[in-house]
């Protein structure tokens, strides 16, 4: 009987320990992922081009949101709705002035102005707040403790909690709004739409609202759950990449569930399965995330939810 009750509380301290300090870090993760996905997997579809800015999108919003705490003194989740307002207007104008003029060019075009765009946004962020490294909460959390083994902070709770409540709030728009119903009329075929009359300006401000919004709660979480740097959206834009083409490009659903697989994924990779070293080095995590995306792009390039292929 106690060799089996050892037994029992080894494997359920191995259990308690993926739980902690695998599992939950990572659904949070894939949480930021998704939300960040969203809006790469939106703007494809919509505006047709992948938009290699989006990751510094996030990086602006976050400063952004920063500004405004030191402003305020307010926590980051009460200012961000303002940060999220205050980055769709600078997108709105970004937009208007470098993406606007290559509507009808080809696709290529709008990628190399969309990457130009990711170095003029890095540099301003740089320049407007430095390249120290920042906080948007300061002191250290006490994990909640549940059934005396499984922690978790409260911090993971509210990551993991408002992301739920954005993708509710998305889908509400999507699947219940006119504009929403616009938006994905003219994702499945924007000159139909066009000729049902369709105003397409507004829906691309639409698609520009929404992206750069979720962007901004991306940030605004990773912030939360790390810290604040100018780099930070840059790291994150090939695995939001990875989510948004496992999940089926151009559906937002699926970048949801493209999301949260690759930021398990990546941790899965780095557990010690075989003996106490880990399957694979910590720093090999971002390989894990490109690995994914090469393979369904060989495999199944039109995504788990048959969005459209590069």
């Amino acid at each position: 009987m106690t060799t089996r009750s050892q037994g029992c509380s080894w494997g359920a301290r191995v259990i308690m320990e993926f739980l902690n300090f695998y599992l939950v870090p990572r659904v949070v993760l894939g949480c930021i992922y998704a939300l960040g996905a969203i809006g790469i997997s939106l703007t494809f579809g919509i505006l047709r081009f992948s938009n290699f800015a989006h990751g510094d999108t996030m990086t602006l919003g976050v400063y952004i949101t920063l500004s405004l705490i030191h402003l305020t003194g307010l926590h980051p989740l009460i200012v961000m709705p303002l940060a999220m307002v205050l980055t769709t207007v600078v997108m709105l104008g970004l937009d208007k002035a470098f993406f606007k003029p290559f509507r009808r060019s080809p696709t290529i075009i709008l990628v190399i102005a969309s990457f130009g765009l990711m170095l003029m946004i890095r540099s301003v962020v740089q320049f407007f707040w430095g390249v120290q490294l920042q906080a948007l909460q300061t002191g250290i959390q006490r994990p909640w403790v549940w059934f005396d083994a499984f922690r978790i902070l409260p911090k993971h709770v509210l990551i993991i909690g408002a992301t739920v409540a954005l993708m509710v709030a998305v889908h509400r728009v999507l699947t219940r709004t006119k504009i929403g119903k616009a938006m994905r009329a003219t994702s499945d075929n924007p000159e139909l739409a066009a000729l049902t009359g369709i105003d397409t300006e507004m829906v691309i401000r639409a698609t520009w609202a929404m992206g750069a919004s979720l962007a901004v709660a991306a940030g605004v979480f990773l912030g939360l759950d790390t810290h604040v740097e100018t780099m930070m959206g840059f790291k994150l834009l090939l695995p939001m990449f990875a989510a948004a083409i496992l999940g089926g490009i151009g559906k937002p659903y699926g970048a949801v569930a493209g999301g949260l697989v690759i930021g398990i994924a990546e941790e899965i990779s780095a557990y010690p399965w075989i003996g106490t070293e880990p399957l694979l080095a910590p720093g090999y995590k971002a390989g894990v995330a490109f690995a994914i995306m090469v393979a369904m792009l060989i495999w199944r390039p039109q995504g788990l939810l048959r969005g459209r292929q590069f």
